[in-house]
């Protein structure tokens, strides 16, 4: 049988963090220049319905993948999409999976890992899932990664789309009315989801009218930036993505190597900056006039103790 390679991008989360978990709108582009890849390949010498995984970012080499605790997040996207596929003793094969994206940074390496997993493995057994199923997939095995995950890195992966995505609704993609660019920032800081989405909540119990307040006041953002995107005024985003940021700082998500990055971008001239993500650490994001300042701005950042950045062109 053939090789059988998928892949999946990276995303950001432009506006709309921790609010969207709560019912606010959110929107989040793709990042093609950093990827999850999954190769599936057979394994005649193996007993059937065996699969061998190797992962060299969480230490994995040709492990059976029923010696993994059922909750581990590649044995779970395996086990489902042997269950959708149909497939209880499929063909012996071996699946590898590498990946270009920071892990635990805000990027979506999670949902990046799984969606490639699922196309390359359902293509594999002659059964493709549709983008509706493997985006199913994908937000059961974010479950382990989030806790409570709203739903859209899975979204927004999936589709490799920009998505505007309310919890409970169909994600829906929108238009870029043109190009803007912006600077990816890692602090370098490990920065699980799970814990942050927690907290938030604790916090939004003791003081629920105060966050609901918050909350209202990210998706009027998320709103106003949209408009501005499919109407081509990306201007309007550098204001935008400041007082986003002031909201995220009042839910307590960012940290002082975030500020730093985020005061250090504006003083290089970026017109607007914020974390992305859940905060804690992870990535901040800074919006630029053009790609040449877009490469002053990353050495900046990288002087101010960025580890690494990123360039994306959005639309």
């Amino acid at each position: 049988m053939p090789v059988f390679t998928a892949s999946a991008p990276g995303k950001i989360i432009l506006f709309g963090e921790h609010a969207v978990v709560y019912g606010q709108p959110a929107l989040a582009v793709p990042v093609p220049a950093v990827r999850a890849r999954a190769v599936v390949r057979a394994a005649p010498a193996l007993p059937r319905g065996e699969i061998r995984l190797t992962a060299p970012a969480v230490g994995l080499e040709e492990v059976p993948w029923r010696t993994l605790p059922p909750q581990h997040p590649l044995a779970k996207a395996v086990a489902l999409t042997l269950r959708i596929v149909g497939a209880t003793e499929p063909t012996a094969l071996c699946l590898k999976v590498t990946s270009t994206i920071p892990v635990a940074a805000g990027l979506g390496s999670g949902a990046a890992t799984t969606v490639a997993v699922v196309r390359a493995l359902s293509g594999f057994l002659g059964c493709p899932l549709p983008d509706e199923a493997v985006n199913a997939v994908a937000y059961e095995v974010e479950k382990i990664h989030h806790g409570t995950p709203s739903g859209i890195d899975n979204t927004v992966v999936t589709y490799a789309r920009p998505v505007y995505f309310v919890r409970g609704q169909p994600a829906r993609t929108f238009r870029v009315g043109r190009p803007f660019t912006m600077v990816i920032a890692d602090t370098g800081i490990p920065a699980p989801t799970a814990q942050a989405v927690a907290d938030v909540r604790a916090a939004w119990q003791a003081e629920p009218e105060r966050f609901e307040r918050l909350f209202a006041a990210v998706g009027r953002i998320a709103e106003e930036a949209r408009g501005a995107i499919e109407a081509g005024r990306p201007a309007v985003l550098g204001g935008l993505m400041d007082e986003n940021h002031a909201l995220l700082q009042q839910m307590g998500v960012s940290c002082p190597t975030l500020d730093r990055l985020v005061a250090a971008a504006r003083a290089a001239g970026a017109a607007g900056a914020k974390l992305s993500g859940g905060g804690r650490g992870g990535n901040m994001i800074a919006l630029v006039q053009d790609e040449a300042q877009a490469a002053y701005l990353a050495r900046a950042l990288e002087a101010a103790g960025a580890v690494r950045t990123i360039i994306a062109t959005i639309g």
